[in-house]
């Protein structure tokens, strides 16, 4: 199973071969007796470049599986917990990775000191299984029913801009006053310009434009605090800002029960790595505390 993992890793059973100081007909043979022991075609021989079979694509998935759970517990028999290791592969948007994630990081690696975080930030949304993510922090709408999923906390939109922004342009009182103003945006797939805000007892879809087009929303924070314009960020992102007086929040009222859920999302199931346990054990309570007291 290990020489299979490699085979398909590698690319071809000569590459495959060399990195693990076999002969490629060695390699081949393993290959063979396995397939014959399976009674299926694993892979397709008929091509320059090695390919899988649908069978084949299966095995390798379960076999990646079974082998790291063989380690985990290895390792946990072997040492404990605190002798866990390998990576674990987090993905988060921007805002919530810098606040919530990375100051727990440290406290983290203090007890699981062998434990590689993989960490990426973007505000896009991740694959778990093209992107070989073990666990993405998500804030809004959950549409893969396939996922396991932690709830974090929810995160309250509020419309905030700068004392000096404020100052020069005026605070909007009514929301066809965002009419006037910048309303600084994104651009990724998901976002669209408009704003759900309170209109008359009911929530309506205001269309809004600005100067500024966005990945992340740290940049448009940013720009917030530099007195570019107005912005709709989620409240852990700028509740510092505000309390520091920063920031000022505008049409609260309008914004009002405008929230979207955060959630820890994994693949799950019985073969979960002792590590990616481990990482969602130690977080998950701290990103809910983090999240109801920003602590």
């Amino acid at each position: 199973m290990q020489v299979f993992v490699r085979v398909v890793e590698a690319g071809s059973f000569s590459e495959a071969a060399r990195q693990l100081l076999m002969t490629p007909s060695t390699v081949s043979k393993l290959i063979g007796r396995m397939e014959d022991r399976l009674g299926v075609r694993l892979v397709e021989r008929s091509t320059r470049r090695l390919s899988l079979t649908d069978e084949g694509r299966l095995f390798h998935e379960r076999s990646v599986a079974l082998l790291a759970e063989l380690d985990d517990i290895e390792r946990e028999v072997g040492h404990g917990a605190g002798g866990a290791s390998g990576t674990v592969r987090v993905s988060a948007s921007v805002a919530f990775g810098v606040l919530g994630i990375e100051p727990l990081l440290r406290e983290f690696w203090r007890t699981y000191p062998n434990v590689i975080v993989d960490l990426s930030l973007s505000d896009e949304i991740v694959d778990l299984y093209l992107d070989r993510t073990d666990i993405a922090f998500r804030v809004g709408p959950l549409t893969d029913s396939s996922l396991v999923a932690r709830k974090i906390g929810v995160a309250r939109r509020q419309i905030v801009a700068s004392p000096d922004y404020l100052k020069e342009r005026g605070t909007p009182i009514t929301i066809d006053d965002l009419d006037h103003h910048n309303c600084l945006g994104f651009n990724f797939r998901r976002a669209a310009p408009v704003w759900p805000l309170r209109e008359g007892g009911r929530i309506v879809d205001r269309m809004v434009g600005g100067s500024l087009l966005a990945n992340n929303g740290e940049t448009v924070r940013r720009l917030v605090l530099a007195g570019v314009g107005l912005a709709r960020l989620g409240d852990f992102h700028v509740r510092d800002d505000i309390a520091q007086g920063h920031l000022v929040e505008v049409l609260a009222d309008a914004g009002h029960g405008d929230a979207e859920d955060v959630h820890a999302l994994y693949l799950g199931g019985q073969r979960m790595p002792q590590r990616v346990r481990l990482f969602l054990d130690f977080m998950v309570p701290r990103l809910q505390a983090f999240m109801r007291t920003g602590a």
